[in-house]
């Protein structure tokens, strides 16, 4: 926040400069032919001269004191809001942060649209994490700078330059303070003006990306392009190395590689914004469909585990799941490591399946020619190894139905495999 403050203390040093109202009636006026001065004026001399004397003081203890007399002797007078801004403005450069915060709500009293006492109100608050105040104040002061007169002897071009300033800060303080309400709608909207307006600032870079990141749902374009605009704009070798660390993450998440991700650091680092166009190929992955029509296209329906069959037979095209049903209905099979669910003389269910095994679910349905013998029935839960014919299946909830079944009592030879994790739906 050292830039923002030092620009705060700028802009208001240069609004604070006091402002000198007409002199009272006696005092020598202009002449009929200029144009009447559109300017405060104070009647009562000595009031007029209380004034000027404060405002004059170069010592801000001294102008402090004066305009603090002034204020209390003359309470209504038609230079209270000026005097007032004049003194915040003192106060701060004196660095009273208390009897800043005191005048500035004292000006709010006087004038709910002052938006110099809005914007330190607003700037105090995020120092001190008040988060909701901040946010409220500095929407007020973006409302008011933009009903701000222009004071005189100010020129239309400083004039602008000083609102400018005003809502870059305030701008800033209320996109930060809805990021840390979790408002990111509102962080953004206050938040990109206030980059767009000083591209160089990573105190606004950073948290914007930020609130483009942890959206719901994330726009994770315009994320990543400005979480890699502020990895080039941190000094501090650490802290660039974190963002880095955590945009490419992100990016390698959202391009499905990382591919890229060197090429934008590059462009982040001379383009303050993204250019009209800008995109990041958003990766997709395949279908559980797909996933199976890959698995046919790559294996042999041999050469896959009992979870490659059940995805494609599940969720397989017609035709995919007809190659592998095809090679396997028939089939004298050899299976390890396949956990009972139930079990009784004639019939077991199984669960082949590293998913199916853990939700103690069935995916094979196992009959014997002959019962069992009860000192070799297998008990729940027990590992076997065995043999058996599919003849049917059901895709969902998928079983596959095997018959002519026979307890090994050895680990079955190759080419019986133990079923890898069955591949889920990303």
């Amino acid at each position: 926040m050292k830039t923002s403050l030092v620009a705060l203390l700028l802009v208001l040093a240069n609004l604070a400069s006091g402002q000198v109202p007409a002199p009272p009636a006696s005092q020598p006026q202009a002449s009929p032919s200029q144009p009447p001065a559109q300017k405060k004026e104070i009647k009562d001399p000595a009031e007029y001269n209380a004034y000027v004397g404060a405002v004059q003081q170069s010592d801000p203890a001294a102008k402090i004191s004066g305009l603090e007399a002034f204020l209390t002797q003359y309470p209504n007078s038609v230079m209270k809001e000026d005097a007032l801004e004049l003194l915040m403005g003192t106060y701060q450069q004196a660095n009273n942060q208390a009897k800043v915060i005191d005048t500035a709500n004292r000006l709010l009293a006087a004038n709910p649209d002052n938006a110099r006492a809005l914007v330190l109100l607003a700037y105090n608050e995020r120092a001190g994490q008040k988060w909701t105040d901040a946010k409220q104040h500095a929407e007020r002061g973006l409302q008011a700078v933009t009903k701000m007169p222009k004071p005189d002897g100010v020129s239309d071009a400083d004039f602008a330059k000083q609102k400018n300033q005003l809502s870059g800060l305030l701008n800033s303080v209320a996109g930060f303070s809805a990021l840390q309400l979790k408002d990111y709608a509102s962080a953004q909207k206050y938040l990109r003006p206030a980059v767009e307006a000083d591209p160089n600032n990573v105190e606004n870079v950073y948290p914007l990306a930020l609130s483009y990141l942890t959206a719901t749902p994330p726009d994770d374009v315009n994320g990543l392009f400005f979480i890699a605009r502020a990895a080039n704009l941190v000094a501090d070798p650490a802290g660039k190395a974190s963002i880095v660390k955590f945009g490419h993450s992100r990016y390698a998440k959202y391009h499905g590689s990382e591919q890229g991700w060197d090429d934008l650091l590059a462009q982040t680092k001379t383009t303050p914004l993204p250019p009209a166009g800008f995109t990041i190929a958003q990766y997709v992955p395949p279908t559980p469909q797909q996933q199976a029509a890959d698995l046919v296209k790559t294996k042999k329906p041999e050469e896959m585990s009992f979870a490659e069959w059940e995805l494609v037979l599940s969720v397989g095209t017609q035709d995919d799941q007809d190659k592998v049903w095809n090679t396997l209905k028939g089939k004298n099979l050899q299976m390890a490591e396949v956990q009972v669910i139930t079990a009784s003389p004639t019939k077991l269910e199984l669960a082949a399946s590293v998913d199916d095994i853990d939700q103690k679910r069935a995916d094979i349905e196992l009959s014997f020619p002959g019962p069992i013998p009860a000192r070799s029935l297998p008990k729940v839960g027990d590992k076997i190894n065995f043999e058996g014919t599919p003849v049917s299946y059901t895709p969902s909830p998928f079983v596959m139905v095997m018959e002519k079944g026979a307890l090994l009592t050895k680990a079955a030879p190759a080419p019986a495999r133990k079923p890898p994790v069955r591949r889920k739906p990303q």
